[in-house]
């Protein structure tokens, strides 16, 4: 054996040593941070306005958590472009929890509606948890001679084209919520695309629109007064706020099934032991009976989730919507 040979044999176990020392310090260092996590205000970037049901989950979430772990959760809303401003805000910081972000489905739909985005939704962020579910409403006019959603569908079958629906915003979950409609019951329906809710309301309340789609926040105004009328939910089970509301499923349609949804995201790379602490602390601050209450006054279902059923839903989302955004010819931006 030459000089050299035996020089790097007795070499190995010292280098071994050295890379092992290295792991165990490293695994302590990121203990050792998560230990105290967090020590300063954590920020977190919000693809929505101030106001929304998105931002007013995030926004009981956040004081929760600032209670439960004395720091500051920071709502900074980023609103505009498929939620790409807000998500780039996540993927530039540094992954060690102070910064996270809101992701949901709103982020599996641009997946699949945007030709280019800076990141794959599925790739470059670390899922910590679900945070909130909301379905659609399904509503028209109060004096809308439409009982049920089989009275509309037969209504639009027999008039081809004649029968409108309504929803916000090109891309938006309601919008594709429209689309998904017109797809699962076969029957030709106008799909009218309005800017914001409240000129969807007005123009159902004028009978410009048949059906529109919306959340129970964008809806109650309206409800309890009996201008507007719910004929269906979209969810698995009855909204608890409506009971009497039977769901699309139950009234003869069920592959319409939407519910939308948001979570809580940090950059790819979140070590998991920061990962463990928030979920823990997110699903102890859903399950409290003060946030339970609000969040139902706003017809949201808080409920949290594991970060693997978190990156689940988001898979499964992206191919659902990719599915109807191809069939129903919405070109990419």
């Amino acid at each position: 054996m030459t000089y050299q040979q035996i020089a790097r044999t007795r070499a190995r176990p010292v280098l071994h040593r050295c890379l092992a020392a290295a792991a165990v310090f490293a695994i302590l260092a990121g203990g050792a941070l998560a230990a105290d996590y967090p020590t300063k205000p954590v920020r977190v970037f919000v693809p929505y306005g101030p106001g929304g049901v998105g931002d007013l989950t995030m926004r009981l979430l956040a004081d929760k958590l600032g209670d439960q772990l004395k720091q500051q959760f920071v709502i900074e809303n980023r609103p505009g472009a498929g939620g790409i401003v807000s998500a780039t805000q996540v993927l530039r910081a540094a992954a060690d929890g102070y910064t996270l972000g809101e992701i949901g489905n709103g982020q599996a739909i641009s997946a699949s509606l945007f030709n280019k985005l800076p990141f794959d939704v599925l790739k470059d962020f670390t899922p910590i948890s679900v945070a909130a579910s909301f379905e659609m409403l399904l509503a028209v006019p109060g004096n809308s001679p439409y009982k049920s959603l089989q009275d509309i569908v037969d209504a639009a079958k027999k008039n081809p084209g004649k029968l409108n629906l309504g929803a916000i915003n090109p891309g938006s979950t309601q919008n594709l919520s429209a689309h998904l409609f017109r797809q699962v019951t076969g029957a030709e329906f106008a799909i009218v695309t309005y800017r914001t809710t409240p000129e969807l309301v007005t123009a159902l309340l004028r009978g410009d629109v048949d059906l529109g789609f919306d959340y129970y926040a964008g809806f109650v105004g309206e409800i309890g007064d009996g201008k507007l009328r719910i004929v269906a939910t979209s969810g698995e089970e009855r909204d608890p706020l409506l009971k009497d509301i039977p769901t699309a499923k139950e009234g003869g349609f069920p592959q319409y099934v939407v519910t939308s949804w948001n979570g809580v995201a940090g950059p790819a790379g979140l070590p998991d032991e920061i990962v463990q602490i928030l979920n823990r602390e997110i699903n102890r601050a859903l399950a409290a009976p003060d946030l339970q209450n609000k969040a139902r006054g706003l017809g949201i279902e808080a409920r949290a989730s594991t970060p693997q059923q978190m990156r689940d839903r988001m898979a499964a989302d992206v191919a659902k919507w990719r599915d109807v955004i191809d069939k129903a010819g919405i070109p990419k931006q």
